[in-house]
């Protein structure tokens, strides 16, 4: 059940990490093999192969007329009578052809004439001359083809069976030499319908401004290596998950009217030792031939970790393709007009060597979109889509603070098909609204229905997330209560900031652990008990109240140390087992975190016993409705005697 602020946690040592805990996405054959269905082809053909062949041979061999044998005596008997029209003679072979068109074969002596074999036989030459008789010659090619075609035709079908399986087995056998191949996708810069240019990507002006002296470089070099100048080899685009990375880099591309590479950093990497330098080698390679041309190496961090630490499954292949990559961008030359883009939302395990100056030495750091940003990111994703009338897009980039452009993608993609499964043909604001929580938390599960009991209670655990965060004067205003199930959450209180905020402070931090724990807190007061539900709320105020300690100094204690990374890893790309503190020191912080959440736990505490009755109206309230907005919910706040405070007025005050 848990309290959701979209207000971005700032942090100082990797300012691109993400960190709202509720926005989690899920995000390609092998290579070297064959293309779909081609083994079903060449089965075919084989079989093809054989059917024709087989035809073949049963038409020439298999349609035989049967002719009956006679002796030669009963042959010139038959000729006396008249009932013989033709006789044709092969060597010693007879086929005669009788008035009634029947066919009989004989044979006759070899050596010796018909005629005079027929004589012998007391036919005159008179009787003889009334038949027709033909010789036909069996010593060329007919004659030994159809003597030899039985045997050798069977021979030939045999062949050209093991032929087609040995063009398997070979081809399969040849895959192994193409591994060292690159795997590269190239968009050509001609392809219209793959083309993006820099009017497709809303937001990200000074990441777009840096990028246009790449275009600049790319379309008229001589401009800058007429006064000396040489353009980066390479630029490291840096951002939280769904900034648009990628689409910027396919936009330089676009602009310039250049060919792009994209590759992923992991397709470098295969089972076979010296497999991601060889292609390596081979991307570069075929960049050079295409020049002016951009090369994109996506999560470039995959193969460009820190090397030697043994971190992220660290192996000679990984650490020769990364050396490989070294060398090929030291070996360019500044005509060559060919530049390096790589992504990576981990800058901080990248090696030193890929970010000295000469290699990746320009930085592009994309930020989470603004306000206006996110407005314009909105405005792109529903060019295609048939808008009604009360849709205000500003509305709803004011209600999605920290979401990235591929989340305004999926809200846009959302709202239209929560449209079409209601059979309206435009998309309404009220769509995008739904939108916006089915993004972060998942759909609505209506048919996980709760009993009275279970009903109640998440009722005031999500009224003591509000109570806490609409009394503190440094938490985020409410905009929403709803104790409807989402994904894996049975309730959600949305809590979102008036103002577009870079940093936090520490007051703020601390309103913020206390309003995780205004739920836990509701159920111990009201119900004597605890349930499942605060489990979420108690895992993100710890894992805040240790950042404060071990991240951003704001402890007391231990003062102004930073004793830890992003993710709980220690600074510096050393193992996730090193710890640059001692055991004194790491009990210390067990304790400043402990007593973070015990004040935060005492706070919130004393809240709810002396607004308990407003508690119990705001649990009535969602009993009954299910689902409070922001308007509403002011109005129970101030029928209980508490007047709501806007954070931007409190801020003037302090």
């Amino acid at each position: 059940m848990p309290e959701i602020n979209l207000k971005e946690t700032p942090n100082k040592k990797n300012p691109i990490k993400d960190k709202n805990p509720l926005k989690k996405f899920v995000q390609k054959g092998m290579p070297g093999m064959p293309a779909k269905g081609g083994g079903w082809n060449n089965i075919t053909s084989i079989v093809l192969v054989v059917l024709i062949l087989a035809s073949l041979y049963s038409f020439f061999f298999g349609q035989k007329v049967d002719v009956k044998d006679v002796t030669l005596s009963q042959l010139a008997a038959d000729i006396k009578t008249d009932s013989v029209k033709s006789i044709i003679v092969e060597g010693d072979k007879l086929t005669a052809t009788y008035t009634d068109t029947s066919k009989k074969s004989s044979k006759k002596e070899s050596n010796t004439a018909l005629s005079t074999t027929l004589s012998n036989y007391g036919l005159k030459a008179d009787e003889i001359s009334k038949v027709s008789i033909e010789v036909k010659d069996q010593s060329g090619f007919q004659f030994w083809f159809f003597t030899l075609a039985p045997i050798i035709l069977p021979l030939i079908l045999i062949i050209v069976f093991i032929w087609f399986l040995s063009k398997q087995v070979r081809g399969a056998g040849m895959q192994a030499f193409t591994f060292g191949q690159s795997k590269a996708r190239m968009i050509d810069p001609k392809d219209l319908n793959q083309r993006v240019t820099f009017s497709d990507v809303a937001g990200a002006r000074e990441a777009k401004e840096e990028l246009t002296e790449i275009v600049d470089f790319l379309k008229n070099p001589k401009k800058f290596l007429d006064i000396g100048a040489r353009i980066p080899k390479g630029v490291l685009l840096m951002g939280a998950p769904g900034t648009g990375k990628t689409l910027l880099g396919r936009a330089v591309a676009g602009e310039a009217g250049v060919p792009f590479f994209s590759i992923s950093g992991s397709e470098f990497v295969e089972m076979f030792v010296g497999v991601g330098a060889s292609r390596v080698r081979d991307l570069f390679h075929m960049a050079k031939h295409a020049a002016p041309a951009i090369i994109f190496i996506d999560e470039i961090d995959a193969v460009g970790r820190i090397r030697g630490t043994g971190v992220g499954g660290g192996n000679d292949e990984r650490e020769q393709t990364l050396n490989q990559i070294l060398v090929e961008m030291d070996g360019f030359e500044p005509n060559e007009k060919v530049i390096i883009m790589a992504a990576t939302n981990r800058p901080d395990v990248l090696d030193p060597a890929l970010l000295r100056p000469g290699r990746f030495d320009r930085r592009v750091t994309i930020d989470l979109p603004d306000r206006d940003d996110r407005e314009a990111i909105l405005k792109v994703h529903a060019r295609k889509k048939p808008l009604a009338e009360d849709v205000v897009l500003r509305t709803i980039a004011e209600r999605t603070p920290g979401f990235s452009g591929a989340d305004l993608y999926s809200l846009m993609n959302e709202g239209a098909i929560l449209a079409a499964r209601e059979n309206r043909k435009k998309v309404a604001q009220f769509d995008l609204v739904r939108s916006i929580e089915k993004v972060m938390l998942g759909p609505e599960r209506r048919s996980h229905l709760l009993n009275k009991k279970e009903k109640e209670i998440t009722a005031y655990h999500e009224g003591g997330h509000a109570l806490v965060a609409s009394i503190l004067p440094y938490a985020d205003p409410v905009h929403k209560i709803s104790i409807i199930s989402r994904g894996r959450a049975a309730g959600y209180t949305l809590k979102l900031p008036d103002e577009d905020t870079k940093m936090q402070s520490k007051k703020e931090f601390l309103d913020d652990i206390a309003v995780s724990l205004g739920g836990y807190v509701a159920e111990m007061e009201v119900f004597g008990d605890l349930t499942t539900g605060p489990s979420n709320d108690l895992q993100v105020a710890t894992a805040l109240a240790r950042d404060m300690v071990t991240k951003y100094g704001m402890s007391d204690t231990l003062g102004p140390m930073a004793l830890e990374g992003e993710g709980g890893r220690t600074l510096f790309g050393r193992g996730i087992s090193d710890k640059e503190y001692s055991e004194e020191v790491s009990a210390k912080i067990d304790s400043e975190v402990k007593k973070i959440i015990d004040d935060a736990h005492e706070k919130a505490k004393d809240l709810i016993v002396k607004h308990r009755k407003l508690l119990d109206m705001i649990a009535a309230k969602l009993v009954e409705v299910e689902t409070v907005e922001r308007d509403e919910f002011e109005k129970v706040l101030i029928a209980g005697g508490i007047t709501p405070k806007k954070k931007k007025d409190i801020e003037h005050q302090a």
